[in-house]
């Protein structure tokens, strides 16, 4: 397992940006996958994005097709969400994930795949 550390959250009006940092300390292998979650109060922890830390295959939730992106420096051991046309429904708790295994060319999305969870950062956006 890593320490997972998030920033970049904060209150932005609807159509606003925000970047969303996650910095890991320990040993990042190759095989390794990083995942955003989100989670809203009664709400279930749902996927948003994920990265395979070597190949850099990627994967999204529909909801946030065409209006996220996530990439990663490995060399600083970060991933990054940018999150562009926020709505207010994007509104939540946002959880930085990781994994090791053998995830080259496949994101797990399934939240009990991740065994590291950051403590989370809060997006929230305004109408």
């Amino acid at each position: 397992q890593v320490q997972l550390v998030e920033s970049g959250g904060g209150l932005v009006q609807a159509g606003g940006s925000l970047r969303l940092s996650c910095v890991a300390s320990g040993r990042i292998s190759t095989g390794y996958a990083m995942g955003w979650f989100r989670q809203t109060p009664g709400k279930e922890r749902e996927f948003v994005a994920g990265i395979t830390w070597s190949v850099g295959r990627i994967r999204f939730a529909d909801s946030v097709k065409g209006r996220f992106t996530i990439s990663r420096e490995n060399a600083k051991n970060t991933v990054f969400l940018e999150m562009n046309s926020l709505k207010p429904e994007d509104t939540a708790v946002y959880y930085c994930a990781a994994v090791s295994g053998s995830f080259y060319y496949t994101v797990p999305w399934d939240q009990n795949q991740y065994d590291s969870w950051g403590q989370g950062t809060q997006v929230t956006v305004s109408s």
